[in-house]
């Protein structure tokens, strides 16, 4: 379950104002988008826009406002069956790939709603024991806004039109890189030459979350790990890396793939990373030229398998990418700050730009027990079958990640920011 260190009431309106900062983010990212946008669902894996405005706002009413404010009553008794996610403690719901019909409640409607949730949360701010929950709503609805990023670029690229959600950004502007020239020009030759390397020595290696603070379950228990000696890259690897791969074959010789991979390859008819044509890639902001120097992403961890392979590394495990993040800084690199589009640009951090596929199954750590009730359902049920990522993507809310946090998809999956920090044995 979801864990917080004891609470003052100063620290509680700082979370009142954390509440208000992300429900209002959540209504920024999906102002530029239009009704019919806000409801199209390209895939089953993605949802539409106003879905997740939705669900975020049923996670509070349903957990928090329910269950915990006495004579409340739900704003549309029909609505829990739209959008519940995958509670099953929660009742029956609607199929998933049926969310890009909800053609009603409309935008307007849902902002109303969400509105009202959050006039009626006020009261429950003060109430320390709900403390830790109300830090899972935050975090939950966090990840929703990257959700609501990468399924509306994945929605708009099914368009020919090739739609702009932003206004173009130079994929240099933004952040760190607005510094200086000096850093800029840095920052190129570095990622232009050979990848330096972190390297760890190996032994005993103490993975997990700590207790302090906010943390998702499957952060912990905190536990030992025996590590051999290791390097990891000071870098993501860039297009210009991957356009290498490409340019030798890499995607036509079975001896980098594992076979579930170029299976997946041949079935699938995959040449490229998602986005990819030609010198182009699609983005928030519609075609643009890609930045060679800037991290590969959307891709598969078939692929950065792959790539690894044909490198002669290496993927990391979760245990060794951790040990090393432990000295970096989770709220430095590039991450998301506002309503703007999410961009990959480079740099020396170990967080921000894209998700960095790990070679590690998603698994239970030693003595994980799921948390009694339907927030048990949160992380724990979905340990089969997926690959562990590491680190913070472009389009992670600041704040949100750290260095014991475990995020996980399939490994076939790429419409997010996923891309690859290599590593090897020492």
């Amino acid at each position: 379950m979801p864990q917080a260190a004891a609470t003052d009431q100063r620290d509680n309106t700082d979370l009142a104002k954390r509440y208000r900062a992300t429900r209002e983010l959540s209504v920024a990212l999906a102002a530029p988008l239009s009704e019919a946008d806000a409801v199209i669902q390209s895939m089953e894996d993605a949802s539409p826009a106003k879905w997740h405005l939705g669900h975020t706002t049923w996670f509070f009413e349903t957990f928090l406002l329910r269950d915990h404010l006495a004579g409340y009553s739900l704003h549309n008794d029909k609505w829990p069956f739209v959008f519940n996610s995958y509670y099953e403690a929660e009742g029956e719901r609607i199929a998933r790939f049926s969310r890009g019909m909800l053609s009603r409640p409309t935008l307007a409607g849902i902002a109303e709603w969400r509105e009202a949730v959050d006039a009626a949360m006020e009261p429950l701010f003060a109430r320390e024991e709900l403390v830790p929950l109300i830090e899972l709503g935050i975090a939950h609805e966090q990840q929703h806004q990257e959700l609501l990023l990468t399924d509306i670029k994945h929605a708009l690229f099914q368009n020919p039109l090739g739609v702009a959600m932003f206004d173009a950004v130079s994929p240099r502007e933004g952040g760190d890189l607005r510094q200086s020239g000096e850093l800029l020009a840095d920052r190129d030759s570095r990622l232009r030459g050979n990848a330096q390397w972190h390297q760890h020595p190996g032994g005993i290696a103490l993975i997990g979350h700590d207790g302090s603070g906010f943390a998702y379950d499957n952060e912990g228990p905190q536990h030992r790990v025996l590590l051999e000696p290791f390097a990891l890259a000071d870098r993501l690897v860039t297009n210009a890396e991957w356009q290498e791969f490409i340019d030798d074959g890499g995607y036509a010789d079975p001896r980098h793939w594992l076979s579930d991979g170029w299976a997946w390859v041949q079935a699938e008819g995959v040449a490229a990373p998602l986005y990819w044509h030609e010198d182009e890639q699609f983005t928030h902001s519609g075609w643009q030229a890609r930045d060679p120097d800037a991290p590969v992403t959307h891709i598969s961890a078939y692929e950065a398998e792959a790539y690894a392979s044909w490198s002669g590394n290496r993927l990391p495990t979760e245990f060794e990418w951790e040990a090393v993040a432990q000295q970096f800084d989770p709220s430095a690199g590039n991450q998301l700050d506002a309503a703007a589009p999410p961009m990959p640009r480079g740099g020396a951090d170990l967080f921000g730009d894209c998700w960095q596929f790990t070679r590690s199954a998603y698994l239970p750590y030693p003595r994980f027990r799921a948390a009694a009730g339907a927030v048990g359902e949160y992380n724990g049920k979905f340990m089969s079958g997926q690959v562990v990522l590491r680190g913070a993507s472009c389009a992670t809310v600041r704040g949100h990640s750290r260095a014991s946090y475990r995020n996980f998809f399939y490994p076939h999956q790429r419409w997010q920011f996923t891309g690859l920090r290599l590593a090897k044995d020492l």
